[in-house]
């Protein structure tokens, strides 16, 4: 994609990055409806007389849906280093007779180690907390087993919930003994990036990245396209029964929204001040706030929207303030969440010219001015883009959404989880198309509209 001389690469970059605007369970929803018994497949294919008893369940179901749909998390940053990667290494290694391979093994594998441990962590803590793909294709999990039991055996729910958070404590400590193992050099970043021509191996790359595109982008898209204007076109026949209650996908539409905004700058609001204790004053309590924060990315959403619920159930004064209300869903969206924009905070602080601040202390301008003037109109871009980014992660967050939602609250991925799962699959697709919708404008905005620049 970056490194190589393939057809339409400036296309694909962008497009193999695509697949992060789905949630996951909708891409499940898709391919089990499309490839199993009684899908558009299988309809197809009894044209020609073909019958077919597949059924898209199982581990091989799970295991194919989060790696089409968590790939970019390893895809992008690993991409991003790529493209920096200093030249004059690589044109050495080749001076001094290396092939390509062994430069790539010996001169870029140690440089990317860091992105490709950093993406895999990800993709491993999502995987392990994912509720919505597993319960679609009814493969038995940690996480599957908490939802299931939660309500009729708490005890039960709460013992595999330790176990979960064990093992989520224990991927990211082993992550950090890699990372501490796997330092990459310190190497200057170049403006150019060293292509390769593909040479006979160009046909074998371009049909691996049509195969990719087709089944993370084309595939989905297609499938919920196809059920949105079916059911469309069907509920506005006369002769049809079939009707689509629009009125509920608006409340659900709006449901998401509203929540998602004010999520996303309480959780910016309630960071910055950490982000400027820790990243500029560099204070203890700072720094025990930051890892406070931090450690609750790598808290599955589920265990997060069980212990807020059994906290207001014990808690007599978290019932009467939060209880059964859409506060607490934001604050558990906040606490779910909160990372990502203090991992952005901290990085606009730490961007602030400390001369400004010296130069505004000589003119005497108290603190509240210095930042009203100096920090906020610097710190605005990325104090944005975190919250764009908290509002994309909000908008597709399923656990919290069906656990934590007040009663008659509804939003975008409750809603179409539960349709998919009650097999209103022409109103589940008309919510994902306007979830997918809002999701890739998020993402352009934030992700791939300067992937370029990375």
């Amino acid at each position: 994609m970056t490194r190589t001389d393939l057809f339409l690469r400036r296309f694909w970059q962008v497009a193999l990055a695509i697949p992060l605007v789905f949630p996951s369970f909708i891409g499940a929803a898709a391919f089990n409806r499309t490839l199993s018994k009684g899908g558009s497949l299988a309809d197809f294919l009894e044209n020609f007389g073909l019958h077919s008893g597949f059924q898209f369940r199982g581990f091989w179901g799970a295991w194919f849906v989060l790696t089409l749909f968590t790939y970019p998390y390893v895809y992008l940053p690993v991409a991003a280093k790529l493209r920096h990667l200093p030249v004059s290494l690589e044109e050495s290694a080749r001076v001094l007779g290396n092939s390509p391979l062994a430069t790539f093994r010996n001169i870029c594998l140690p440089q990317l180690l860091p992105s490709i441990i950093s993406g895999t962590l990800l993709v491993t803590l999502y995987t392990i907390s994912d509720f919505g793909v597993v319960q679609l294709v009814r493969y038995d999990t940690l996480a599957r087993a908490i939802a299931t039991n939660h309500l009729a055996q708490p005890a039960v729910a709460l013992a595999i919930s330790l176990i979960l958070l064990v093992l989520a404590a224990l991927v990211v400590s082993g992550e950090r003994m890699l990372r501490s193992k796997t330092t990459a050099p310190e190497t200057k970043h170049s403006p150019r990036a060293v292509q390769y021509p593909l040479g006979r191996f160009r046909f074998i790359a371009n049909f691996f990245v049509w195969v990719i595109g087709l089944l993370a982008v084309v595939a989905p898209l297609a499938a919920l396209s196809q059920w949105a204007l079916g059911g469309i076109i069907r509920a506005t026949s006369p002769k049809s029964s079939l009707t689509i209650d629009f009125e509920k996908i608006l409340s659900a539409s709006w449901g998401s929204i509203w929540t998602s905004v004010i999520a996303a700058f309480i959780s910016v609001a309630v960071v910055l001040p950490i982000a400027f204790l820790a990243g500029r004053h560099r204070s203890k309590i700072g720094t025990i706030g930051q890892i406070i924060i931090l450690s609750t990315f790598a808290m599955p959403g589920l265990l997060i929207a069980l212990s807020v619920r059994f906290w207001t159930l014990r808690s007599e004064l978290a019932y009467e303030w939060l209880g059964d209300s859409s506060a607490l869903l934001i604050f558990a969206f906040v606490v779910r969440f909160g990372s990502l924009a203090l991992g952005v905070c901290l990085v606009a602080v730490i961007a602030v010219p400390k001369q400004l601040h010296e130069a505004a202390v000589t003119l005497g301008a108290s603190q509240r001015r210095r930042f009203r003037k100096i920090d906020l109109p610097i710190m605005a871009p990325s104090l944005l883009a975190g919250s764009g980014l908290v509002l994309l992660s909000v908008l597709k967050e399923l656990p919290i959404s069906l656990l934590v939602s007040p009663l008659g609250f509804t939003n975008l991925t409750s809603r179409i989880f539960m349709s998919f799962e009650d097999a209103f699959v022409a109103e589940a697709g008309i919510m994902a198309v306007v979830l997918v919708s809002i999701s890739f404008a998020l993402t352009w905005f934030l992700v791939l509209s300067n992937a370029e620049h990375r």
